[in-house]
């Protein structure tokens, strides 16, 4: 079963983070942390990251929430793995970066927890309906 719900929820992560990432908060970034921000993206280092928060997506949230059959299961626990998950990135940031803005880690703790809220009962709800 992991590998099915990998499967579907790989490709609703990355629809729903490039929507962010490339419309929605593009100039946010830019604007707050252009300075530290490199030319071209390190894209291994972020399929990576992709990968490896999508198992843990899985494993700690997806997967539990199907075997209870509530998607309120995902939702809750969605959105608390994407808060802790970005929270470790974005408070070690705003702990030893110089000048790392606020505001960058308060979206992206909210982000991280929309996201990952976002991905775990659309996964849910498309698992449920094709008999996972």
């Amino acid at each position: 079963m992991f590998i099915k719900l990998y499967a579907i929820a790989f490709p609703v992560f990355l629809a729903i983070d490039m929507v962010w990432l490339g419309l929605v908060a593009k100039n946010f970034y830019r604007d707050q942390i252009g300075n530290l921000m490199k030319p071209d993206v390190n894209w291994a280092a972020a399929i990576i990251f992709y990968l490896i928060f999508i198992v843990g997506l899985v494993v700690f949230v997806i997967s539990p929430a199907v075997e209870k059959g509530s998607w309120i299961h995902a939702v809750l626990f969605g959105a608390l793995f994407g808060l802790v998950c970005y929270a470790t990135y974005d408070l070690t940031n705003l702990a030893v970066a110089k000048d790392w803005p606020l505001l960058v880690t308060i979206v992206d703790l909210a982000w991280g927890a929309v996201l990952a809220s976002s991905v775990s009962v659309v996964t849910y709800f498309i698992a449920s309906k094709i008999g996972l």
